[in-house]
């Protein structure tokens, strides 16, 4: 199977549009380079689990931030927003599978969709699972999330089997760890979740404008006040804040894919000033457009 890339593109709720492998065969492999493509915050109702191959990684799930180094993974349930990048300016690649659950579970009124997968997609207390290698279970789970990524990639003969045959296991290794004293999340913080997904899907949107947090806060039908406080509370940073992020993501692929000049593809991204361009792109990314431009074209 050929290794996609994770060109995030979503709905207007945020909800991420690639179809992950077929309709026959619903899983895809990923191989990424995050420090030049960082995955921007998202969801699917795919399920989601990677490892940490290079580097080292911050992953967000919701409002939750985790430090990933060479070797640890994570599980992402159905639903749930999250975004990862490179932690610092040092190479780091992730390798994921993307799945949907129809995979492991087959039929609604099969016995592993309605023992094992179901009631782990709807565990509303089960957002995530990070895979640190600290118990037995974790470097069991990691192996099956390496055999299936190696498997999903290579395509020996009879490959699908053994992709499923992985991520099953893995699956029933999350449903039988699953926390039992977890608590389910608030209906204030889901608010805020759905809240959330509609304001970035409409930064994504509409980044190259000159945007507001009016605009955005209006994208939710909420006060500039609730959104500040609803950004803090899901992602952590005010909203102009991760736009200026988002342009920058967006700036960088140009810069590395097309010929534009460097004020050009600025302005593309929402920056009328090249100089203000320069200033935060340095910032966050610790050179100028033009040295990024030359590093990595």
């Amino acid at each position: 199977m050929a290794i996609s890339f994770c060109a995030v593109q979503t709905d207007p709720q945020g909800k991420e549009l690639t179809e992950h492998g077929t309709s026959l065969f619903p899983v895809s492999c990923h191989d990424e380079d995050l420090r030049l493509s960082p995955v921007a915050w998202h969801w699917h109702e795919d399920l989601e689990v990677l490892i940490i191959t290079e580097g080292n990684a911050l992953l967000s799930a919701g409002s939750d931030r985790f430090s990933l180094s060479q070797g640890q993974g994570f599980f992402i349930n159905a639903g749930i927003l999250h975004a990862v990048r490179a932690a610092g300016d040092s190479c780091c690649r992730l390798r994921s599978l993307v799945f949907h659950p129809r995979l492991i579970g087959g039929s609604l009124d099969s016995i592993f969709w309605q023992n094992y997968v179901h009631p782990l997609i709807q565990n509303e207390a089960l957002k995530y699972t990070p895979l640190d290698g600290s118990l037995s279970w974790h470097r069991e789970a990691l192996q099956n999330v390496k055999d299936a990524w190696e498997a999903c990639f290579l395509e020996p003969p009879g490959y699908e089997f053994q992709v499923r045959s992985s991520l099953s296991r893995l699956l029933f290794l999350l449903f039988s760890h699953r926390p039992a004293d977890a608590f389910p999340p608030s209906e204030k913080a889901l608010r805020d979740t759905r809240r959330a997904k509609q304001m970035l899907q409409y930064i994504q949107e509409h980044f190259p404008e000159a945007l507001t947090v009016s605009h955005i806060a209006a994208s939710a039908g909420v006060s500039e006040s609730e959104a500040l406080r609803c950004f803090r509370a899901t992602i952590g940073v005010p909203p102009v804040h991760y736009l200026r992020q988002y342009r920058i993501r967006q700036a960088a692929s140009l810069l590395i894919s097309d010929s534009r000049s460097v004020a050009e593809i600025g302005a593309l991204c929402g920056f009328e000033d090249a100089s203000y361009f320069t200033k935060i792109f340095r910032e966050q990314k610790g050179c100028t457009p033009s040295e990024y431009r030359r590093r990595y074209r």
